[in-house]
């Protein structure tokens, strides 16, 4: 009798163990790829980019500081929980030995649904989104232009096109 009741314990002690790995990094971020107006590559060669968004309580947070090389084609901002707007904000100054420097300030304004997303009860919950829809100022940017609308925990593919007016 006592062999029965310690199997039945141990199959229930097993049976509630998980074996679910919680994603370690859970950051869902859209991607953006940074395009000349002709849809060639661009990137911030001589140029350095400043990116920022506002918060619910009105401060602000900087998300990147000095974006700039001729490596830096792309970049990814984190997206926000539940608000159905984000806003981002960039700064993009020529860098170059030009008296005075050249300064561009731009804001995009991504709409978005938000989906709750479960990966099991022994993880955070988090969301994942699809974007509906795109705007920004037209002082540097020309077009940002949505190719992949599920932002999940995918970073392999851009969600974003953002196309630049030439600077030179």
């Amino acid at each position: 009798m006592r062999k029965i009741i310690l199997g039945i314990l141990v199959m229930a002690m097993m049976a509630g163990c998980v074996s679910l790995d919680c994603p370690v990094e859970n950051l869902v971020c859209s991607i953006y790829q940074l395009q000349k107006t002709d849809g060639s590559a661009d990137t911030m060669r001589v140029d350095t980019m400043w990116v920022w968004t506002q918060r619910i309580d009105d401060s602000d947070t900087l998300l990147i500081n000095r974006l700039c090389g001729s490596n830096a084609t792309k970049f990814s901002i984190p997206m926000s929980y539940t608000l159905p707007l984000d806003q981002i904000c960039t700064r993009v100054v020529d860098t170059c030995k030009a008296t005075p420097q050249h300064e561009w300030m731009d804001t995009i304004r991504l709409t978005k649904i938000d989906q709750q997303h479960f990966e099991g009860v022994d993880c955070k919950p988090n969301y994942f989104h699809t974007l509906t829809g795109v705007t920004s100022t037209h002082h540097l940017i020309d077009t940002v232009i949505i190719i992949k609308t599920d932002v999940s925990y995918d970073t392999s593919t851009p969600h974003l096109l953002l196309r630049l007016k030439a600077r030179r």
